[in-house]
């Protein structure tokens, strides 16, 4: 027993030896604590973080001498050896550039930016809590290089290097590895159903193709958003801000916005965490007039088309309507409706429904609930980890694509199970999404109108009465006023009982004939793997190789795709892998990486890259660098299987088994009536493709066939250039790209008759004049040669002090001979000049900072299926003042963006974009 006893003692006395516990503070060179510096054991997993006030405290199994690495983003890491158990270390840590930032996302392995192959910006925690814009993810805009398009108050689009419109599906936004788009729109939804504020680690921006480590789709660009893990930042935090949107259409309207972070580390193999936000406020109102079909007039026209207007897309040729009058019988008479010879009276010219202006069709209300919660377990408390991760959104917004869709209630879940350490990675998620009750206003307002009255009877009212005020010697405008008046009596007025009453019935019916739902429960399942050999190969190189799986269950229940008799399925999958090499003391390394990618749908491509980098001056102060790499994008989900009618057009995708699915009916003129012998003609959608005049033609009377193909993947190669630097205090950072497209994926309008076969010279063009036709959208591929380049250019550096400053310019600009192509509609949507500034000092005095931003965009042509219009210039300041209360370790924020009030749009057919005003707090916020 007293064996035993010693035994036991002697393990004691050596556990108790080999702890030891280090305490103590990190502050900056001016004193000041810095929150959430990462305190690690030089070449083990042990760690902390530094809470509010800098302060710390480490426990580790190890004896004395010991190395503890201190770092923080925007400082240079500092070593500190130990030499016993210390209580009041003091850290302090110089404050860096930029340039000695590590990012991840450009060779997918730590690396300084200064070092990065390729463009990439960074923004990280500390420009997160200085940004002047009302949220992180609007910060992202003062990026150099970056656009982004605002579609609402709760949804942006961001995009790099041109080519874009809201369903910005060139470029991808990861989450935490989980590709965060939806599944049926191709798109993401800005930060709407992203994450919160408050576990926002670090966001980092790729411009550019991306596609040889990323996959298809990659291909202007990707956004990286990486949360706090809890086992580095755990406790309880929370953000609350509040204030007023003010827009002239809109008018003073509050929002709110508010988050709590909680997060626990049990032990040092257990951690969770959970996040929660909520925003709810008044999006901009969007109140554009203007007549889409011709700018000169206005409401008066007869055939006015508004474009935030809905409703009076219905037209009609109003000499038709009175030939078909003619030969009509009323049952009551048993004779004809209108004495033949009487229609010569009515003018051949389109008279369209009275519409509804958008704000009586969309309640404006913005809306982001976000809910999160991960489990982080370390079975043997070091690198590998495996994490669960489930989040959950619910939206309501506004999306701009062919049409203006009131976005309600939109659902999104995403569900992964991640293993992971140092070295590899798999990772598998899900994601499913529920439309909710959204809907698209253009449908809303045609359908009300129906469900009123229907176009038979409102055009034969209208045009009796045209003809009888005719017949009473009215001229041809007042004939029109009248009619009108007469054909609306009884309209159904926005804000009573019964307009409401058809706007609930219209926007809960699924089909389109007589409703305006957006019905859709699509899901995305998908497997990335990972491994870094460097581990093994050493010295040699840095070699890594990958793969993705990616599955589509496309479920819309026939109203959005033509799945009408069950979900349409399809997959893809990539292979990847990079070496990469340093040599000349560290001076030159090369990267090379090739990717395999193959749709079940299409032949496989390959996506090489090739970078070399250079490491200049006795300082090794400046970086030069150079990369060539393709890139390649699959046709999105509605590119291949939509079957959709938007009114001015009916969007068919050309997936070989969708072609015959799209099955439409449609009926005659009463010439098309007496050609054809029939009523109705029967339509599908492969028509689009190998039975259609160009559109374009059309409209300059010279009916040509059309030359739209079936899509198939688009391909770019990349040509890049840059320079990175430090000039004595000023960090430079500048580069050019030079972008050839194959096979560009676009859209394009076709003109398809009901009756004959183009190029037959008879039927198909009497079907063009009888109005005996649709327009469709074909999704197709230019055979044009496309190009597009620019440059950008930032300068960092800090004046006077302490005072931070920087500026950037952007140049964007396509090549594309429009007179080759001219029914191909490119969307670049880019200004070709941008400049961007920022000036401000984290701690001006004890406690108090500021920061502002500046931006000013060059005017652009906007092009999209919805409208396409002038971008005019704008300029944009925004401004922010922060109060820091150390012993309450929370921060007063108080800020507004567009200070100046001068009304702007990024997109034709938006709503203004009028000035935010916000204070706000954040606690315990590290």
């Amino acid at each position: 027993m007293r064996k035993i006893m010693l035994v036991i003692l002697l393990m004691v006395s050596i556990i108790t030896t080999a702890q030891t516990t280090i305490s103590g503070k990190v502050v900056d060179d001016s004193d000041q604590p810095i929150p959430g510096a990462n305190i690690t054991l030089k070449n083990t997993h042990s760690g902390t973080v530094t809470d509010f006030d800098g302060l710390f405290s480490l426990t580790v199994d190890q004896s004395p001498p010991l190395i503890l690495v201190v770092s923080s983003v925007g400082f240079e890491s500092a070593s500190v050896e130990i030499s016993s158990q210390i209580k009041d270390l003091v850290v302090i840590l110089k404050e860096g550039t930029e340039l000695d930032e590590v990012v991840i996302s450009a060779s997918r392995t730590p690396e300084r930016i200064f070092e990065s192959p390729v463009s990439v910006e960074r923004f990280g925690i500390k420009e997160i809590k200085n940004t002047a814009s009302a949220d992180f993810y609007g910060g992202l805009e003062n990026l150099k290089g970056v656009d982004v398009n605002t579609n609402s108050l709760t949804f942006k689009s961001i995009n790099t290097r041109g080519f874009a419109t809201f369903a910005n599906n060139r470029f991808v936004q990861l989450v935490d590895g989980m590709d965060n788009a939806s599944p049926a729109l191709n798109f993401v939804l800005g930060n709407l159903l992203g994450m919160t504020e408050l576990d926002v680690n670090s966001v980092e921006l790729l411009p550019g193709a991306s596609s040889a480590l990323y996959g298809a789709n990659a291909f202007n660009g990707i956004l990286f958003m990486t949360s706090k893990n809890p086992f580095d930042h755990h406790g309880i935090s929370a953000y609350f801000k509040g204030g007023i949107t003010s827009q002239e259409a809109a008018g003073d309207n509050e929002f709110y916005d508010y988050g709590i972070r909680i997060a626990h580390k049990f032990s040092e193999k257990f951690a969770a965490k959970a996040n929660f936000s909520y925003l709810r406020g008044t999006d901009w109102f969007a109140t554009n007039t203007i007549n889409v079909l011709n700018p000169a007039t206005d409401r008066s026209d007869p055939n006015y088309d508004g474009l935030n207007v809905y409703g009076d897309e219905v037209s009609q040729n109003i000499r038709g309507v009175g030939v078909a009058l003619t030969k009509s019988i009323d049952p009551e008479t048993g004779q004809p409706r209108l004495a033949p010879g009487l229609e010569n009276l009515l003018p051949s010219e389109g008279v369209s429904r009275t519409g509804y202006d958008e704000k009586d069709l969309n309640r404006y209300r913005a809306e982001s609930i976000k809910f999160d919660a991960a489990l982080h377990y370390r079975p043997f408390a070091n690198d590998f980890e495996i994490i669960y991760n489930g989040k959950a959104g619910r939206g309501t917004t506004v999306y701009q694509g062919a049409n203006r869709y009131a976005i309600r209630n939109f659902f999104l879940q995403q569900h992964k199970l991640e293993f992971k350490n140092n070295n590899f990675f798999i990772r598998g998620y899900i994601t499913d999404e529920d439309a909710g009750d959204s809907y698209d206003t253009r449908f809303t307002g045609i359908n009300i109108n129906r469900k009123w009255k229907d176009d038979a009877t409102w055009f034969g009212e209208y045009a009796g009465t045209f003809i009888r005020e005719t017949l009473a010697g009215k001229l041809p405008e007042q004939a029109h006023i009248a009619a009108r008046a007469v054909a609306d009596t009884g309209r159904l007025e926005p804000g009573t009982t019964e307009f409401e009453q058809a706007f609930t019935q219209v926007t809960s019916d699924p089909d389109l004939n007589k409703g305006s739902k957006f019905q859709d429960r699509t899901q995305l399942r998908h497997v990335d793997v990972n491994y870094n050999f460097s581990h093994i190969t050493g010295d040699l190189a840095d070699i890594q190789v990958g793969g993705s799986f990616r599955e589509y269950k496309l479920n819309s229940s026939g109203t959005i795709f033509t799945d009408f008799d069950g979900p349409i399925r399809y997959s893809e999958y990539g292979a990847y892998t990079q070496i990469q090499k340093k040599f000349a003391d560290e001076r030159a390394k090369v990267t090379a990486s090739v990717r395999y990618d193959k749709s079940e749908l299409f032949d496989g491509n390959l996506s090489p890259r090739l970078s070399i980098g250079y490491t200049l001056g006795a300082d090794k102060n400046h970086n030069i660098r150079a990369s060539v790499q393709t890139g390649f994008r699959n046709p999105t989900t509605q590119d291949l299987y939509i079957g959709l009618n938007v009114g001015r057009a009916i969007l068919v995708g050309s997936a070989q088994d969708n072609l015959d699915r799209d099955i439409r009916t449609f009926s005659l003129s009463g010439d098309g009536q007496d050609i054809t012998g029939a009523s109705t003609a029967t339509i599908v959608g492969r028509a689009a493709y190998e039975n259609s005049f160009s559109a374009n033609s059309v409209q300059n009377g010279a009916p040509l066939a059309s030359d739209a193909t079936l899509v198939k993947p688009e391909k770019v190669t990349a040509f890049e250039v840059g320079y990175r630097g430090k000039i004595q205090k000023i960090i430079i950072d500048l580069s050019g790209y030079y972008n050839q497209y194959k096979d560009f994926i676009s859209n394009e309008n076709v003109i398809v008759p009901l009756y004959g076969q183009v190029g037959d010279q008879t039927l198909s063009l009497l079907a063009l004049q009888n109005d005996d036709y649709e327009v469709y959208q074909a999704y197709t591929n230019s055979d044009v040669d496309i190009k597009s380049f620019g440059a950008t250019i930032g300068v960092n550096t800090k004046i006077l002090g302490n005072f931070d400053i920087g500026m950037n310019y952007t140049y964007a600009e396509q090549d594309f001979d429009k007179e080759k192509d001219p029914d191909f509609r490119t969307n670049f949507n880019t200004p070709k000049h941008k400049v961007k500034a920022t000036f401000g000092h984290a701690s001006l005095f004890k406690n108090f900072g500021f920061n502002t931003s500046y931006r000013w965009s060059d005017s652009y042509f906007w092009e999209q299926s919805f409208g396409d219009g002038e971008v005019p210039s704008f300029s944009v300041i925004d401004a922010q003042i922060n109060y820091k209360i150390p012993k309450l370790k929370t921060t007063l924020k108080a800020g507004a963006t567009n200070i100046g009030g001068d009304e702007y749009f990024s997109a034709f057919g938006t709503g203004y974009i009028g000035s935010q005003y916000y204070i706000g707090l954040s606690i315990n916020n590290l």
